[in-house]
C-alpha cells in the first residue's frame, strides 16, 4: 500500500507541475514520509497562481478560462507593467509642472512658442500609457499598429521641430524633451504590447497544451475599446503634424524691421520703423509710435499709419507686436502691461531709436501706452488714443469665465483644426495665421491673451493707475471714441470722457457716429485720425520753432 500511495503522490505532483516536467519533485515510491518532511525544489514564478490542488482534468492541463492562465505568471511581465505605472506616474508629474508654468513660468520651462504644445504632448503620452495600462492584459495587433502609427507622427514632429530653427526656438527645452517623451513611450508601449502578447501565447502552451485562438465577449470589448481610443488618439496626432508644418511655413514669412531679445535674452519682441528721421532746427522731430489694441496692429492699424506716412501727415512711425502677437514671443507669465511698456522701451534702446514720441494707442494697447508715457514722460510729445480702454474696465477681459474660455481654446489650440481648415479649404495664407484674421486662433495669440486676462484686473491696473498719477500734465492729448460703443454702453461713454481729462492739454475729443471699436475700419474713422495725428505733429513742430525763436 505504502508504494502504490508513494506512486500515486509522484503522479499527482508530475500533474499539478507540468505533467513530467524535468524539475518537477520526484519522490521514490517506496518514500512514506510525510510531505513536510520531504525536500522540495525552489518555487518559480509560476507557482503562485498555480495553487496546491491537482487540475480536475485527467491529461493534467488547466482548462482555458482557468484564471491562472495568464501573462502575468512571468516575471517580465510584471515587471513591464510596474515601469508602465511608473512611466505613467513620472509623465503625470512633468504634466503637472507643465500646466502650472502656463499661468507661472518657473525657471527653465518658459516655452516662446505658447507652452500649448509640451502640454498637448504630455497628455497625449499619459492617454496612451493609461490606455495600455487598462488593456495590458488584451494585446492586440490592432493596438501595436495604432501604437506604431501614433510614434511615427511623433518622429516627424519631433524631426520637425528639431530641423526648423524658428519652431526650435519657440518650443525650447520643455518642448523638445516633451515630444521626445511621447515618442519613447509610444515605442515602449508597442514593445510591452508585444511581450504581453508573447508571455500570453506561452502561458497557454504550458499550462493547457495549446495557445488559444478564440477570445472571450470581454476581450472583443477590451481590443475594441483600445483600437478606437488609439485611433482619436492617431487623429490628434495627425492633426499637431499638420499644424507643426504651418508652423514651419509661417516661420518664412518676412517681416519688416527685426526681433530684439528683452529680459534679459528670455524672448523676442518684434519692432520695426518706417521713414527717416528728421530734424529740424537741431531738434529731431517727433516719431509716431503705435500700440495695438486687441488684434495684432500689422492687420489693419499699421495701414492707416503707413497711409498717413504717404500722405505726408507723419513723417516716420515705429510699430511693435506685444509678447505673443505676430512676430513675437510669448513671455513668461505673468506677464502685464506695466511689462510689456518695459519691453518696447528696452527693445527700442536696443535698436537705437530715440524720441520724441507721439503715442497711438487702441483698445487695451492704450494702457500700455499711458505706463510708457508715465515712465517715459521727457520723451512724449503727444498722446493719442482710439476708443481707449479705461483702467476701471479692466475687469471686462480679466473675467474668470473667459480666463477659462481661453485656457480651454489654448488646450486644444495644437490640433490646428480652424487653421488647417482655412489653409486647405479657404485659401488663408501664412499672413493671414500670423498676423491677420486667422491670427487669434494660434496658441501664442492666446496665451498672450490668457496673460492679459490673468493680471488685467490686478497687476495692470495697479501699474496703469500709479501711472495716472505722475503723467505729465502738459502733454498734448487728442481721444477718438467710437461712436458705436458710446451709444450701446453708458458706462464706457463716461470712461471716455474722463480720458479726455488724463492730461491739461485735450486739442480735441472726436465721437466717430458710425464708427466701431476698432474706429479705422471707417473712412470717417481713418479720415478724423489723420487730421487729429496732423495737429499732434504740428503742435510739436510749433513748440520746437518758438524754442528755437525764443533761445534766438
Amino acid at each position: 500500500m505504502g508504494s502504490l500511495w508513494g506512486s500515486k503522490n509522484h503522479e499527482e505532483e508530475s500533474q499539478v507541475n507540468g505533467d513530467g516536467d524535468d524539475s518537477t519533485l520526484r519522490v521514490s515510491h517506496d518514500d512514506n514520509r510525510p510531505r513536510s518532511s520531504r525536500s522540495r525544489r525552489e518555487p518559480t514564478e509560476r507557482d503562485r497562481l498555480l495553487g496546491a490542488h491537482p487540475p480536475p482534468h485527467s491529461d493534467g492541463y488547466l482548462d482555458p478560462d482557468d484564471p491562472a492562465v495568464s501573462p502575468y505568471n512571468l516575471w517580465t511581465v510584471r515587471a513591464l507593467r510596474f515601469l508602465s505605472v511608473l512611466f505613467l506616474a513620472i509623465t503625470f508629474l512633468w504634466w503637472v509642472l507643465l500646466l502650472v508654468s502656463i499661468f507661472v513660468s518657473p525657471p527653465g520651462l518658459h516655452t516662446r512658442g505658447s507652452g500649448f504644445f509640451d502640454f498637448s504632448y504630455t497628455t497625449l503620452t499619459a492617454g496612451i500609457l493609461l490606455c495600455s495600462l487598462l488593456f495590458f492584459s488584451a494585446p492586440s495587433m490592432a493596438m501595436r499598429v495604432c501604437q506604431g502609427v501614433i510614434g511615427l507622427f511623433l518622429l516627424v514632429d519631433l524631426i520637425i521641430i528639431v530641423s526648423v530653427p524658428r519652431v526650435r526656438a519657440e518650443e525650447g527645452p520643455a518642448g523638445i524633451a516633451s515630444v521626445v517623451w511621447a515618442t519613447v513611450i509610444t515605442g515602449y508601449c508597442v514593445t510591452t504590447d508585444r511581450v504581453v502578447a508573447w508571455g500570453k501565447r506561452e502561458e497557454e502552451e504550458r499550462l493547457t497544451g495549446r495557445p488559444e485562438t478564440r477570445r472571450t465577449l470581454r476581450e472583443w470589448l477590451a481590443v475594441l475599446t483600445a483600437t478606437i481610443i488609439l485611433v482619436v488618439y492617431i487623429v490628434i496626432t495627425v492633426l499637431m503634424t499638420a499644424t507643426l508644418v504651418l508652423r514651419s511655413r509661417d516661420a518664412s514669412l518676412e517681416m519688416d524691421g527685426q526681433r530684439y531679445f528683452v529680459d534679459g535674452g528670455k524672448y523676442e519682441v518684434h519692432l520695426a520703423c518706417i521713414g527717416e528721421p528728421q530734424s529740424a532746427n537741431g531738434t529731431r522731430t517727433p516719431t509716431v509710435l503705435l500700440e495695438a489694441a486687441e488684434v495684432p496692429l500689422e492687420f489693419d492699424f499699421e495701414h492707416w499709419a503707413y497711409a498717413a506716412y504717404q500722405n505726408g501727415t507723419i513723417s516716420r512711425y515705429c510699430y511693435w507686436d506685444r509678447p505673443g502677437y505676430a512676430w513675437s514671443d510669448n513671455a513668461p507669465s505673468p506677464h502685464s502691461a506695466g511689462m510689456s511698456a518695459d519691453n518696447l522701451a528696452e527693445a527700442l534702446a536696443v535698436a537705437g531709436e530715440e524720441g520724441p514720441w507721439i503715442l497711438v494707442s487702441a483698445g487695451y494697447g492704450s494702457i500700455v501706452s499711458r505706463i510708457f508715457s508715465a515712465r517715459h514722460f521727457r520723451d512724449v510729445v503727444g498722446i493719442m488714443m482710439i476708443d481707449p480702454l479705461h483702467e476701471d474696465l479692466l475687469h471686462r477681459i480679466a473675467s474668470p469665465g473667459r480666463g477659462f474660455l481661453l485656457w480651454a481654446w489654448g488646450i486644444i489650440s495644437p490640433l490646428g483644426i480652424d487653421r488647417i481648415s482655412g489653409a486647405l479649404f479657404k485659401g488663408r495664407t501664412r499672413e493671414d495665421r500670423v498676423y491677420g484674421r486667422d491670427a487669434p486662433g494660434g496658441g501664442k495669440f492666446i496665451k498672450a491673451a490668457l496673460q492679459e486676462n490673468l493680471v488685467a484686473d490686478s497687476l495692470s491696473k495697479n501699474e496703469v493707475t500709479s501711472a495716472r498719477t505722475i503723467q505729465s500734465s502738459d502733454t498734448p492729448l487728442v481721444v477718438v471714441s467710437s461712436g458705436v460703443s458710446v451709444r450701446r454702453d453708458s458706462e464706457w461713454s463716461r470712461k471716455q470722457e474722463d480720458l479726455t481729462k488724463l492730461t491739461d492739454n485735450l486739442i480735441s475729443w472726436d465721437v466717430v457716429n458710425k464708427a466701431p471699436h476698432h474706429v479705422w475700419e471707417t473712412y470717417e474713422g481713418r479720415k478724423i485720425m489723420e487730421k487729429r495725428l496732423g495737429q499732434l505733429v504740428k503742435s510739436k513742430y510749433k513748440a520746437v520753432e518758438e524754442g528755437w525763436e525764443a533761445s534766438a
